[in-house]
Order: structure tokens, then sequence, then C-alpha cells
């Protein structure tokens, strides 16, 4: 039989900076690609702005540097909102001065008003690209209003400003364009695709006897460390169907799973004996399966698991479970093509998000972001310092990554503002922009350092931010006149900015209304048991409309808290201090239980029809007590699993195995077939809630244990 020498190191052993690096800059399929499409569109603009003298080419290349590249689709249909919302806010903007220009008063509410404003459409708008366009043109105009200089020029200046970020918009959409042009992929299941054959190339290797190569090992490792956070984001961003996004979902969270079991596995030592090799062999054939399958979004066909105890492997035997639950998931239902909105349309959606006036995230997110961004506006303007506006311009554009940010942030934005801004920009003034007396050079010098920042930015969420504060930085500097400056003053006038903002950031972000990501990774969790106990009782209207509306608003904050519970899960990564072992510890058995609770999500919303009715699940009136009374006994587990994660020990177990006995004899004894036989759709019920108690118990056991 296998042995398994475990070499496991300490969580909380502290990485090297130069292991660090090595590992976060290290070349990753697409990398390359992504960097050149964020340097070309940047490098376009600034071409454009700097050969026209138009203004406000910073701001064009920063927005064509940072704008979104993660859906190319969505990217393309974005062309649509770039004019709306950019009409929209420079309308919002000559509204504004028109009624609140005259009196300094009113015009400090109406500031602070329409800060607040932009980053609640930041936080609660469907259409992120247009709530960012919103935002961005408010921000970069803010100032040119507060100049003591003609109506005209200022509006003349709003006016620039709405062309130059649509200006850039344009060029960065014509670039993603061309890019999907050359590579179609399909967005949301290529990177799950790819993580699936990665997988399976580490399998291969342990069949053939082998551990696998460096190369598949760092791999493996990135992927594990940037979670699967980043399909969730496409996916709930895309235009597909409810459905379409409960399957694949499901199927992300167990992909993700599967990485992290092979990242665990890279870290083990493995004596394999002939039969664990074909088994080995098998699951990465039926890896492979899944994965030639689901991209054209064909229905993965059965796979069944082998039925030997898989103690003496667990790792591989688990990864055998997860194989077969992704199977589960999308057999027996439409190719996955079906789901797929027709070329040129998009699902409806509307405005704001589901939860965008209840939940009370958003608000808490405005009212920072607006504290932090009044703050810097108070500031500089008390002071007469309008140097230092790149302040108010510094918030927002940290905001766009604070969302599920952690503390260690800061460190990245106060290293990416001093090399961006000291040594890249005004080093490059003193340095090197005195040497160059053409548009080709500076573009030259333009490129190297944009390529730098955009890798950088291109890390994990470990370093990311570090190389778009460098941009940041380096742009604001450079791209703000259309020739060299003699003088150091503007330059560090915008430093001084720039750290200002990230001060104000740091102070209500992470001092006055900041919470340990652990701690809020946790409650997360917590939230997320008892909302799927509330949705096991659902639904408790005899409307069918009501029902509806309240099983899809319960089912997006249960998904969405999903994807909250990983994002914090990467942060906790990034997080220090005496406790930081036991939070490691901590993260690592809340993703342990993650897909269980998944599991039981995706479960319980088939289950939820025959409790509901629907057309095609109905069930006999005798079984409906018994069905209740299991439904009821599944809410009270999960929310006793919930005190207990809280830190309630006295909760009741509830034993789930047992109540799903009693849910099958009342079925038996309503069963009008032989009783060695139930009809098709009782048999179907009845396998979904015998999977759901085992879930469940299984998931129970682990949390007492």
């Amino acid at each position: 039989m296998a042995t398994i020498s475990q070499s496991m190191p300490q969580p909380s052993r502290p990485l090297w900076i130069k292991d660090f690096l090595l590992q976060e800059l290290a070349p990753y399929p697409g990398r390359a690609a992504l960097v050149a499409r964020m340097t070309i569109a940047a490098t376009l603009v600034m071409i454009v702005t700097m050969t026209f003298r138009i203004p406000y080419g910073a701001y064009g290349a920063l927005y064509a540097l940072t704008i979104s590249r993660e859906n190319p689709d969505s990217t393309v249909r974005a062309v649509k909102t770039i004019i709306i919302a950019f009409a929209v806010s420079a309308l919002y903007i000559l509204l504004g001065a028109m009624f609140f220009l005259q009196d300094p008063a009113l015009r400090l509410v109406w500031v602070i008003g329409s800060l607040f404003v932009m980053f609640f459409a930041l936080s609660t708008m469907t259409n992120y690209s247009a709530a960012a366009r919103f935002g961005y043109l408010l921000i970069i105009t803010i100032p040119v209003w507060d100049r003591q200089i003609p109506t005209n020029l200022k509006v003349e200046g709003t006016l620039w400003a709405f062309a130059t970020i649509s200006l850039a918009s344009v060029i960065t959409v014509l670039v993603e364009l061309v890019y999907a042009e050359l590579r179609p992929s399909d967005v949301v299941l290529q990177p799950l695709a790819d993580r699936l054959d990665t997988v399976a190339d580490l399998l291969d290797s342990y069949a053939a006897g082998a551990c696998g190569d460096n190369k598949t090992i760092r791999e493996l490792t990135r992927l594990a460390m940037v979670g699967a956070s980043g399909p969730r984001r496409l996916l709930r961003r895309s235009g597909y169907s409810p459905q379409y996004r409960e399957q694949i979902g499901a199927v992300i969270a167990h992909v993700a799973r599967l990485v992290d079991i092979a990242a665990s596995m890279t870290l083990s030592t493995f004596e394999l004996t002939d039969n664990d090799k074909n088994r080995i062999s098998n699951l990465a054939s039926n890896i492979r399966a899944i994965r030639s399958e689901l991209l054209p979004g064909a229905v993965p066909g059965h796979f069944d698991p082998v039925t030997e105890s898989p103690a003496a492997l667990p790792l591989f035997g688990e990864m055998e479970t997860t194989v077969s639950l992704m199977r589960e998931i999308l057999a027996g239902q439409r190719p996955l093509s079906a789901y797929i909105p027709p070329t040129g349309s998009a699902a409806e959606v509307g405005f704001f998000l589901p939860d965008a006036f209840s939940n009370p995230e958003h608000i808490k997110f405005s009212l920072k972001g607006c504290l932090a961004a009044s703050l810097c506006y108070l500031f500089y303007n008390a002071k007469a310092w309008p140097g230092i506006n790149t302040a108010i311009t510094t918030c927002f554009l940290t905001a766009l990554s604070t969302i599920g940010g952690s503390h260690q942030k800061q460190i990245l934005r106060i290293a990416g503002a001093i090399v961006g801004g000291i040594v890249m920009g005004i080093g490059a003034q003193v340095f090197i922009l005195t040497a160059l007396d053409s548009v080709a050079g500076f573009t030259l010098l333009f490129i190297a350092f944009t390529i730098i920042a955009a890798w950088f930015a291109t890390s994990s969420s470990r370093l990311s931010y570090f190389g778009v504060q460098v941009a940041i930085a380096f742009y604001l500097i450079n791209l703000s006149e259309f020739q060299v400056q003699t003088s150091l003053i503007p330059a560090r006038d915008r430093v001084i900015g720039i750290l200002l903002g990230l001060l104000m950031m740091w102070l209500v972000f992470d001092q006055l209304w900041g919470s340990p990501a652990h701690v809020q990774m946790k409650k997360t969790f917590i939230s997320n048991l008892r909302l799927l106990a509330r949705f096991a009782r659902e639904p408790v209207s005899k409307d069918l409309r009501v029902a509806l509306e309240r099983s899809y608003s319960l089912r997006e904050e249960i998904n969405s808290n999903f994807d909250k519970v990983r994002g914090l899960a990467d942060a906790v990564l990034l997080e220090f201090g005496p406790c930081r072992e036991q939070d490691l510890i901590s993260r690592k058995r809340i993703l342990d239980w993650q897909p269980n609770v998944r599991m039981i999500f995706i479960t319980r919303l088939v289950l939820w029809k025959y409790r509901a009715r629907l057309p095609g699940f109905e069930l006999p009136e005798a079984i409906q007590p018994s069905q209740e009374e299991f439904d009821d006994r599944l809410a009270k587990a999960l929310e006793g699993m919930a005190d207990r994660t809280e830190g309630n020990e006295l909760s009741q177990k509830q034993d789930l195995s047992k109540a799903y006995a009693e849910l099958e004899q009342a079925a038996w004894k309503d069963s009008p077939k032989p009783q060695d036989q139930f009809s098709p759709q009782i048999e179907s019920f009845l396998l979904l809630a015998r999977r759901i108690a085992l879930l469940t118990d299984s998931l129970m056991e682990q949390q007492i244990n």
C-alpha cells in the first residue's frame, strides 16, 4: 500500500523577500498577453494625448491600464455604456455647477453629497464599469470647478475630461476586440479548464512514477494562492442565466478544491504501487474528460469513483470524491451552451444589485469612501494647496480595489507611491527626461515603466496593488504636462497628494471602521449558515410569486457570501500578528467546510422545487408533513453549526440520517408500488434528501472533531 511522509511547513513561517518576489513575478499562462494588452492600451492613449496636446492624458492612461479585462464579451458590450455613463456624469457636474457654484457653503454640501453618490454607485451598480466611469469623470473635474478661472474655461475643462476618458475607453475596447478575435475563448470556463489541466498534469506525473515537475508545482502553488475569486467574479458579472451561474458556481468551488488538494500533495512524498498508479491515471483521465467537455458546453458523462477505501491514499480519494461531485452537478442537465445568451444580447438586469438598498455594507462602504475623500478635499482647500488635489483622486482609485481588502494593502499602497512617484516619477524627471527631446523617446520610457507596473499589477492579491499604485504615481507626475518639467515642485505636490489620500484611506478604512479579515471571514461564513437555514424552511408563503422572489433574494445573498468568504480567506494570508497561526488554522477549517456547504446549497435548490410543488416536482400530500419535519431538522442543524462556529457549544446536534430514515419510511407507506420500488419522482427526491443528510452529518462531524 502507499505510504505518505508529510513535510508540511508551519503556517506562520515567513517568506524570504527573494523567494516571495520570485514566486509572485514568475510567468504564468496568459500573463504576458494581459500585460501586453494593458501596456498597448495605455501607450496608445499616451501617444494620442501627447501628440495632439489633449488635457487629462494621465487620467486617460490610468483608465486604459486599470479598466476591467476579465471578460472580453462584457468589455465589448461596455462600449454602449461609455457615452451614456460619461454623459450622465458630465450633465450631473454641469447641473451641480449651475445650482451650487455661487454659494461656497452649498458648493461644499454638493461636493460631499456627490462623493457619497459616487462611492454608493461603485458599490451597488450592476454595471461596475459604468459606475467607475461616472465616478472617474466626477473625481477629476471637482478640482477644476474650485479654480479661480472663468466659468467657460471650467466648462471646457469638464468637456475635455469627458472626451479624453471616452477616448481611452474606446482605445481599450478596440484592443480587447482585437485580442478576442485573435484568441476566442469562454472567459468563464477557460480559467477552469486551465486549472483542470494543471491538476491533471500533476496526476500524470504521479502515475508515471515522478512527483511533479517544478513548473507544474509552481503553477499549482500560484493557483492555490490566487484562489477562485477571479472566475467567480467573472461568472457573477456575466450575462448568463441564474441556473447556469448556480451550476458553474458549484463547479468553480470544486475546481478550487481540486487545486488546493493538489497543491497540498506537492508537499508530501508518496510511495505508490502499480494499482495506485492506475487509479491515479484513471482520475487524471476523468479530469481531462471534464475539461474537454466543459469548454464546448457539453454535459460531462457519468463518472463512477472507485469503491475501495481511500484510507491509504486520502488525498487522491478526496480528489475522486470531488470529481464525482462535479459530475453529479452537471449530469442530467441540458447542455451548458443552452444557458448562454445569444450573441449580441445580454440577460436583463437592473441598474442596482438586489441588495443595494437593504445591505448595510453598501452604505458603510459609501460613507467610508465619502469621508476619506471629503477630508482630503477639505484639507487641500483649507490650506489653499491645489497642487495636492491628487489626494481625492487617490481615494477613488484606491477604493476601486478596497472592497474586500486588508490592512496589508496599505503597505503596498505606500510602497507603490514611493516607487512610482519618487523613484520612477521624480527620478525620471531628474536623470532621464532632461536628455529626451521627442515623443518617441518618452514613449520608450513610458512603455518600460508601464510594463513594470503592469507585471506587478498582474500578480496575486499579495502584490498586485503595488503595481497599480506605481502606475498611478508615475502617470500623475509625468503625463499632466506637455513638456518636461524643470521644477520639481509639481511632482512633489502630486506625491504629497497621493500620500495624503493613502493616509486618509488608511485612517478611515482600516482604523476607524476596519476589522481583521479573519473576523469578517468567520462572520460571513456564520451568516451564510444561517441564511441556508432560512432557505431550508422556504417557501413559507403559499403565494408562488412571493415565494420565488424570496428564493431568488436568498440565493443571490448566499452566493455572494460564498464569494466573500473566499476573498476574505485570501486576505487573511496578508495579515500578521501574534494570532496569525490560529487565524490560518481557522481559515483552513472554513475553506475545508466550504465545498460541502456549497453542495448543500446546490442540493437544496432542487429540494426547494419539491417543497414549492413546482410543475414536475409534485409529491404526494401524505409525504408533506415528513418533508417539512426533515427540512426543519436540516435548518436546526445548520443553525447549530453556526452557533458552534460562533463559540456556542450548547447547541444540540441534529441527526439528519435518522431524520432521513423517517422521511423514507413515510415515503414507503405512501408508495403505491411494490415495497422494493419507488416511483422515479419519489426516488429522485429521496436521493437528494439522503445526499443532503449525509453532507450535513459529515460537516457536523468535521466541526465537532
